[in-house]
């Protein structure tokens, strides 16, 4: 029997209009441009502003322009995944929310969580509902407003995130193309180390709670970034293996924009120094958005049987791979 693949077959995606800089930064907390730059490359970030507007706002814009991108018509879409960290509400799902607005009424819609690698968890989920031969198109959304949870008082983190979103297509082929293998792993011990306390089931909204900071990120940054370099390089080194790449054929490296000496040395450990999407310095880190933005913004350059790696390290911890064959001509989309 044929196996069958699931393959992007169009992205889009949206970044709010509003600015903030690092001289923006260094008016709210303790630094400045080279402090920041020379310790995580970002030079901006944007912010998604508004009472009310959460990450749903992104998230159809993204949908919107990938409908319009590939012709799809939204009544055909058949499941809509959202992997975010920062949903609009407890409930309902902002997958639902960005599916009502979108015109697919005939999805079914979940949310998932998998921190900033929660793009890779969510294509490796939908690739499986392509996989198992019972759907057709499937929309994998990935987008969080990361500001919202942005302690703009704490020097360490706050000139880190930044906010977005995209959107793929996944449809099936019989052809070698689009998810081929994929590599996903997790270690527990890491909610120590990284992450957001208050507002869960564990430790409910209260006055103490908003008292205590504890509804904005938590990092150990030099503890997040040791781990990060190794698990990434480590995790893209064993999918190359696997899959009888040759590191000097890959087309290109897209790993999580969290850092850019992260990335600078996952590249290295890889041996790969020019084929890597970087957009760090003008998004920061938009979590679970930081990979498909960075397809959205190198699509042009893409050509169809391009060898790609993406690789990604977030809260948790949750890290993997994912090795992927570009299924179309950016230029022709």
């Amino acid at each position: 029997m044929d196996k069958i693949n699931a393959v992007i077959t169009g992205i889009g995606g949206f970044v709010p209009e509003d600015v903030l800089t690092n001289d923006d930064i260094s008016k709210l907390v303790k630094t400045d441009d080279k402090w920041i730059t020379t310790r995580v490359g970002i030079k901006e970030r944007r912010v998604l502003k508004g009472e009310g507007v959460g990450t749903s706002f992104m998230g159809i814009r993204a949908v919107k322009q990938l409908f319009e991108k590939t012709n799809i018509h939204p009544e055909e879409v058949e499941v809509v995944l959202c992997s975010t960290t920062t949903p609009d509400y407890g409930f309902p799902t902002t997958a639902s929310v960005i599916a009502y607005h979108t015109g697919c009424k005939n999805a079914l819609t979940f949310d998932m969580q998998g921190a900033c690698a929660g793009f890779l968890y969510a294509l490796e989920t939908g690739s499986n509902y392509i996989r198992s031969g019972r759907y057709s198109k499937v929309v994998v959304v990935a987008g969080d407003k990361m500001t919202s949870i942005t302690d703009y008082t704490d020097r360490t983190t706050c000139p880190l995130f930044g906010d977005g979103c995209g959107a793929v297509l996944l449809e099936p082929t019989m052809e070698q193309y689009g998810v081929i293998d994929t590599i996903l792993k997790t270690d527990g011990s890491g909610v120590d180390h990284l992450h957001m306390y208050g507002g869960g089931s564990a430790y409910p909204s209260s006055y103490e709670t908003v008292d205590k900071h504890m509804h904005y990120v938590y990092q150990d940054g030099k503890y997040v970034f040791k781990h990060a370099v190794s698990c990434m390089a480590a995790v893209s080194l064993e999918i190359v293996e696997r899959s009888g790449l040759n590191k000097e054929d890959l087309d290109w490296v897209v790993p999580h924009q969290a850092n850019l000496r992260i990335i600078d040395a996952v590249a290295k450990r890889l041996g790969i120094s020019n084929k890597v999407m970087i957009n760090i310095e003008k998004y920061g880190n938009t979590s679970a958005a930081t990979i498909p933005l960075c397809l959205w913004e190198y699509e042009d350059q893409l050509k169809k049987g391009d060898d790609l790696i993406l690789t990604a390290f977030g809260a948790g911890f949750t890290w993997g791979a994912v090795y992927l064959k570009w299924g179309y001509d950016g230029k022709k989309a």
